[in-house]
């Protein structure tokens, strides 16, 4: 006979030690989640009795009133009081089941405008009409959950926490479904959000930099001709050839503040874009730069004013960057359309380790092509070569 070996073990579901036999460790059958759940179907019905009469007496009232001054006004408050009922319950549902729900983007109310604009917004509000629909069904639920598991409490507490568990995840997928924004639409609010912030400091900065190349330049030029020319006008009688010498310094003044002006005007919007396009603009900034760039435009039309104007500004800012920083032998630039995008890559054969984060430049022109649902990507590894690819929305222009 073989000796009862002393190793632990498991014999017929019970712990084997020593040749001793013990029962499992004892360990209870309603967790913490367990009785959770369990309070949270059993306040559903309370909860869904307040939540049904707001909605019934909401609609009911709002739709009978409809046709009257204070119809729609108190059906854009109920609903706004709806995303409240809908706030409540999502604090429920995390402290009781666990859901982490986000919360909807307020209603931008004090932004909307007019009197009317805003009692539009409200009564248009997803978030709220669906809240509304929420505490509609949910007193037939909650009716069922009360009684099933207050039944079950008494009669069936053995297989409980199976039915609890059951009930508590349609409850929870009811939650998600219903009570949480709708990820696209919220996405793209705060998309756009961001985008209307980017373009607004955008013009911000612009302006001032228009602002201070004006002062600093052709208005000191000009100042500075306008003295000049009060000095020759007062040496004229008396000292001619000094007031022939200030004259032609005023005018030499005068070629640069004029050259300065045209600087500034190709900076805001240049002539040759409007006139002539793309094609013969990028050519005429990749004459200035200081690396050979080689130009290649296939567009078979022209694209609305804004979007070639962003292309050009986009090309004109890389190609400054590639003429400071890149220390590059050669650049090429590519413009062509792909289905509904216009799409720019930029190559240089530089030294790379361009980044989006590395300085304001590129982040800039990131954000500027991403309030018009643009792209920016950058693959610039060190020691090169840099290629970035820029893309936009094609627009056809207006004739």
């Amino acid at each position: 006979m073989t000796a009862p070996s002393s190793t632990p073990g498991r014999v017929d579901g019970a712990l084997r030690h020593d040749g001793i036999d013990h029962l499992p460790s004892p360990r209870p059958a309603y967790d913490v989640t367990t009785w959770q759940e369990i309070a949270h179907l059993l306040l559903n019905l309370p909860v869904a009795v307040f939540g049904s009469v707001y909605a019934i007496v909401t609609l009911v009232t709002g739709g009978a009133l409809a046709l009257t001054v204070i119809g729609l006004p108190l059906l854009a408050l109920s609903l706004l009081g709806a995303r409240q009922l809908g706030k409540a319950e999502r604090a429920r549902s995390r402290a009781l089941l666990g859901v982490r729900v986000e919360e909807p983007t307020p209603l931008p109310l004090a932004r909307g405008g007019g009197l009317l604009q805003r009692l539009w917004m409200a009564l248009k509000d997803p978030v709220g009409w669906r809240t509304l629909l929420y505490g509609v069904i949910r007193l037939p639920w909650g009716t069922l959950t009360f009684c099933t598991v207050l039944t079950s409490l008494l009669v069936l507490w053995p297989v409980l926490p199976y039915l609890a568990r059951m009930l508590a995840n349609a409850d929870r997928a009811m939650v998600r479904v219903l009570l949480s924004p709708s990820d696209e639409l919220e996405r793209r609010i705060a998309e756009l959000e961001s985008d209307r912030g980017i373009v607004v400091d955008t013009a911000a900065a612009d302006l001032r930099r228009i602002e201070r190349d004006l002062h600093d330049g052709a208005q000191a030029r000009l100042v500075s001709l306008a003295m000049g020319l009060g000095l020759a006008k007062e040496k004229l009688l008396e000292d001619p050839d000094s007031a022939a010498a200030m004259v032609e310094e005023a005018h030499g003044e005068v070629k640069l503040a004029l050259q300065e002006l045209r600087d500034l005007a190709r900076g805001i919007h240049p002539a040759v874009l409007t006139d002539r396009g793309l094609d013969a603009a990028l050519s005429s900034v990749a004459s200035r730069c200081t690396v050979p760039v080689k130009v290649d435009v296939d567009l078979p039309t022209r694209p609305a004013p804004a979007i070639e104007g962003i292309a050009y500004f986009t090309v004109s800012e890389l190609l400054q960057n590639i003429s400071k920083h890149s220390r590059a032998r050669s650049a090429s630039v590519d413009v062509w359309r792909s289905e509904n995008r216009l799409l720019i890559q930029v190559r240089d054969d530089g030294r790379g380790g361009a980044q989006l984060d590395a300085g304001s430049g590129m982040r800039g022109l990131a954000e500027r092509l991403g309030a018009v649902d643009g792209l920016f990507v950058v693959d610039s590894p060190v020691g090169g070569p840099t290629v970035v690819t820029a893309e936009l929305p094609w627009r056809d222009r207006e004739a």
